[in-house]
């Protein structure tokens, strides 16, 4: 058995952020293996959703609402899944909320929030996950992260404030284990736009309905390397689509150029050409999924644009040897792109 890799089923898996998205469609993935599988998450209709996807998928489920924010839930949740399962092999960190907004249109309590959430429910899940690990010497956790950690973009200055931070945490995490020679294993799964329900219900001042920067992935991609990722946890990361590698790659070769294009480009690139009324419904402090139709699934409103497949385990594997063709990709078609 390779070290920090479980496996052996069922596995006891934790899940955040589990009713909706990437979380739903990774907890299905889980089930699918026979695996027992913890959901974390706020709205009931959804985490309701969400276990019976993982039972029909042939696992068993346990739905637990929880806000990440609030770290003492957090150790409640993880203490009831191994009451029931027993202790935890797998624990993913997926839960967020966000704002489109400009930066001086944030308040100071909506940006508090985004970060308590997507960044400190991050840590409250690894910090549930380490105490009980350290015990066993022996455990993963992986962190879903995105190209956004790495180049933030206009619009979503505390969403990508969190990313980037949940990076150097992680970083500063694996060096400790690293120093205890530690069994446990950390990595991070860096995902591309996805086509999840968010932008139906995120906190949005933009004149036109949200949408993820093109090109848009399906949930289900991103649920597998999350898997892939729980099972080969060696990597510190994973890079999810091309348009994730491009991001990463254009960040480390030209930065500048980026934040020239991002400005021109960032705002159109994130709206549909519909309008939206600025009073919608949003879940920055309530779940949406009770009171908005109920259950929504893993897919966004996006499947007509979405891509649903892309060779991502193979690519992660051999992720080295295509680093430098993706270098040398990405710098002439911004240069390309600078001289038209």
């Amino acid at each position: 058995m390779l070290r920090g890799v479980f496996v052996t089923t069922p596995r006891t898996v934790v899940i955040t952020g589990a009713s909706a998205g990437i979380g739903r469609a990774t907890a299905r993935l889980f089930g699918a293996h026979g695996d027992k599988v913890g959901l974390l998450a706020r709205g009931s209709a959804g985490l309701d959703g969400a276990a019976k996807d993982v039972q029909n998928a042939g696992g068993q489920a346990l739905a637990i609402p929880t806000d990440v924010a609030d770290h003492e839930a957090v150790e409640a949740a993880a203490d009831e899944v191994e009451r029931t399962f027993g202790p935890i092999d797998v624990w993913i960190n997926v839960a967020f909320t966000s704002v489109f907004a400009p930066f001086h249109e944030i308040t100071a309590e909506e940006f508090r929030r985004v970060t308590e959430v997507s960044y400190l429910g991050f840590v409250h899940g690894t910090m549930a996950a380490l105490r009980r690990m350290r015990e066993r010497d022996a455990g993963t956790i992986v962190q879903v992260g995105s190209a956004l950690g790495a180049r933030s973009i206009p619009l979503q200055s505390a969403y990508c404030g969190a990313k980037h931070a949940i990076n150097g945490f992680t970083e500063s995490v694996r060096t400790e284990l690293m120093h205890d020679h530690s069994n446990i294993r950390i990595t991070v799964v860096q995902m591309p736009a996805v086509n999840t329900p968010q932008f139906g219900w995120v906190l949005s001042r933009l004149p036109r309905h949200p949408q993820p920067v093109p090109p848009i992935y399906q949930p289900e991609i991103a649920g597998r390397a999350v898997v892939f990722a729980a099972e080969h946890p060696q990597r510190k990361q994973y890079w999810v689509g091309a348009s994730t590698a491009a991001t990463i790659l254009g960040q480390r070769l030209m930065p500048a150029l980026l934040d020239r294009y991002l400005a021109k480009t960032g705002y159109s690139s994130q709206q549909t050409d519909q309008p939206v009324s600025p009073g919608r419904p949003f879940n920055l402090w309530e779940p949406r999924d009770d009171d908005a139709g109920g259950d929504h699934g893993a897919h966004g409103i996006f499947d007509d644009r979405a891509i649903g497949s892309a060779p991502q385990p193979w690519l992660s594997q051999h992720r080295r040897a295509l680093t430098g063709v993706g270098a040398a990709a990405v710098t002439g078609a911004l240069a390309l792109r600078r001289l038209r």
